[in-house]
């Protein structure tokens, strides 16, 4: 009898034990299921003609060289996934998304929704022969009285990267306007890092020669008139002044510039911002407006802290605005962009323009 009893409670156990495991499974697949619901996975290959081809000439020896420069085909490579909810004004551009589309306004804090919100996108592209890897990847939750969002940046074509983090109060003026305030914390490359400053004379001349030979080139002097320039692997470079300082000089600097940017580590700067956002739509009137401000940032002994390249303190801000203006059914104006500036980075985009249709 005991040993029927005692089975009786370990198979009990073992059916609540299980219950409770397929329980929290089950429940977490609802949350799963529930953030990604509405998001839109998707991947793509776009690309188009690049520049044309361009003839070149010159003369060797008296003789007539010519060239051709050619540009391959430009073509990007885009994946990601987004779960924004967009704005009245916002239509959907195409059928598909294929990571071409231009969407202003999920730069800005606030969303159209309250909730979560999010942005993971990868994108490889060639531009007129030069490569780019670009991301962009933001989680943001906005609630009645606050937002915080966190976002990764990296634009190759502008030359700005940066982590970012931003918990605000935000305080509702009325429905459509609303303004905040915060912290926020970035991580990025010491912006403002002049690795060539240290090579500059008491009279602002640049010691262009003893760089390069700390990176390896030779200078031999064989004579009056006779110089020979080598490089790190002794091979002959340039055998007068002119190409050593007009074609090898500039590629040491772009060389070392970008291989001392590459060591400098990365600096964590904490910053006041304030910001505010305006939404208002009817189906002929509509806009939409936000901006941020960093008046203050945390000073630190970081060697390479931006207050140390730009001597104090210094103001970041960003802002978008969309409008649009449908006059009567036939004629209509749109403008739209957004602009930042961070450290010593600025980017920008907008278009602005007017619409008529002939019924």
């Amino acid at each position: 009898m005991k040993k029927i009893i005692l089975l009786i409670l370990i198979f009990c156990s073992s059916v609540v034990f299980g219950q409770e495991k397929v329980d929290k499974v089950s429940e977490f697949k609802k949350e799963l299921k529930k953030t990604f619901k509405f998001s839109t996975f998707y991947a793509a290959v776009n690309g188009g003609t690049s520049l044309s081809d361009r003839n070149t000439f010159t003369v060797n020896t008296g003789q007539l060289v010519t060239d051709v420069v050619e540009t391959p085909f430009d073509y990007s490579i885009v994946a990601g996934v987004r779960k924004i909810a967009r704005f009245d004004y916002e239509n959907r551009e195409n059928v598909f998304y294929d990571g071409t589309e231009g969407h202003l306004g999920d730069n800005a804090t606030v969303g159209k929704i309250k909730g979560f919100e999010f942005l993971f996108e990868g994108d490889y592209r060639r531009i007129q022969g030069i490569n780019y890897f670009n991301q962009h990847h933001f989680l943001r939750y906005v609630a009645n009285d606050w937002v915080a969002k966190v976002e990764y940046l990296k634009d190759g074509f502008v030359d700005v990267e940066y982590f970012e983090s931003s918990q605000r109060y935000r305080y509702n003026i009325n429905k459509k306007f609303s303004l905040n305030l915060g912290a926020a914390q970035r991580l990025s490359e010491p912006y403002g890092y002049d690795p060539l400053a240290e090579w500059l004379l008491s009279n602002g001349n640049l010691h262009y020669t003893w760089l390069a030979i700390q990176e390896g080139y030779q200078v031999n002097f064989n004579g009056p008139g006779d110089v020979v320039y080598l490089n790190p692997s002794g091979d002959v470079v340039a055998t007068s002044t002119a190409v050593w300082e007009e074609v090898i000089i500039p590629q040491v600097l772009v060389d070392y510039v970008e291989k001392k940017r590459d060591e400098a580590p990365f600096k964590l700067e904490y910053s006041f911002v304030l910001g505010a956002d305006f939404y208002h739509y009817e189906k002929n009137f509509w806009a939409h407006a936000w901006g941020n401000v960093m008046p203050y940032h945390v000073k630190t002994a970081d060697e390479y802290s931006y207050h140390t390249y730009n001597g104090g303190q210094w103001v970041d801000y960003s802002g978008g605005l969309i409008f649009g203006y449908k006059l009567s059914k036939s004629l209509g104006l749109f403008a739209e962009g957004k602009y930042n500036k961070y450290w010593n980075r600025r980017w920008h985009e907008f278009s602005m323009g007017v619409n008529y249709i002939i019924f």
